[in-house]
């Protein structure tokens, strides 16, 4: 079992569901990002996404692509990435997963991407730009070196896709909440209900959602029909109206956030 099957477990147990947060590595730069994961953490932060700066940034909005340029003016990259993670290691077991775009993946090599990335102690990847229907360069090597590929579903995914996602995928499904990029206005929850009751059908895995959640009265009512949800640009915002020196809001927005997700 490894940290991601482990930390939904505890939440099962716990009646609680998971948040999950997103920070750019990088941003503004490693050593805070460092402290930013075990500060997150300690505020109730479950599991840990660190952003792969890239430099076209398709589906994040303008909170997030500006974090990614910052990251990338520091010379940010997958290898310094993962050398953070080895030293995150000597004092976290958080679940940690990168997400990104393929291309610096591909330029790495997807075997040694997931084998470097999996002795760093990463736990899972998701690939933004990577549909099921073209992931098998990168799902085989992730499979034999033990990382969770985490897919996408949205709104507009039809069933055939649906299909394929639950015999591929792993660690948990991230459901995209709306059509557009992340940061915007929330889709009817009604319609983010009815697509994640039917998913919860179809998969082994849980199932966590995204884009979107600024409040906690948000993540209290998207958590209430999922397994958890995933906050970034609410988080990244916090950083940036800082200047690099939000890190005890930005965990009072964890810690509010957490809270809304605890009884459910």
């Amino acid at each position: 079992m490894n940290r991601i099957e482990k930390k939904f477990k505890d939440l099962r147990k716990r009646g609680e569901k998971a948040l999950v947060a997103f920070v750019t590595a990088g941003d503004p730069d490693l050593l805070t990002t460092g402290r930013l994961v075990l500060e997150m953490e300690k505020a109730g932060a479950d599991l840990i996404e660190l952003g792969v700066p890239f430099s076209d940034p398709m589906a994040d909005g303008p909170v997030i692509q500006r974090s990614s340029e910052r990251a990338l003016r520091k010379k940010i990259h997958l290898a310094s990435i993962f050398s953070l993670v080895s030293r995150l290691r000597k004092n976290t077991d958080i679940p940690i997963i990168l997400m990104g775009y393929f291309n610096p993946i591909l330029q790495y090599g997807c075997r040694a991407f997931c084998q470097d990335a999996v002795r760093a102690g990463v736990d899972g990847i998701i690939v933004v730009d990577l549909p099921p229907e073209e992931s098998m360069e990168l799902h085989g090597p992730a499979k034999k070196a033990g990382l969770s590929l985490i897919y996408l579903l949205t709104p507009t995914s039809d069933e055939e896709r649906e299909r394929k996602v639950s015999r591929l995928a792993s660690g948990f499904l991230y459901y995209v909440s709306m059509t557009g990029i992340t940061g915007a206005k929330l889709e009817a929850l009604k319609t983010v209900q009815d697509h994640v009751a039917r998913l919860k059908r179809v998969l082994k895995i849980p199932v966590c959602v995204g884009f979107g959640i600024r409040t906690p009265e948000q993540a209290r009512a998207l958590g209430a029909i999922s397994d958890g949800v995933v906050v970034g640009s609410a988080l990244v915002s916090i950083l940036e109206k800082a200047k690099g020196r939000g890190i005890p809001a930005l965990a009072g927005k964890v810690r509010a956030l957490k809270q809304s997700l605890r009884g459910l």
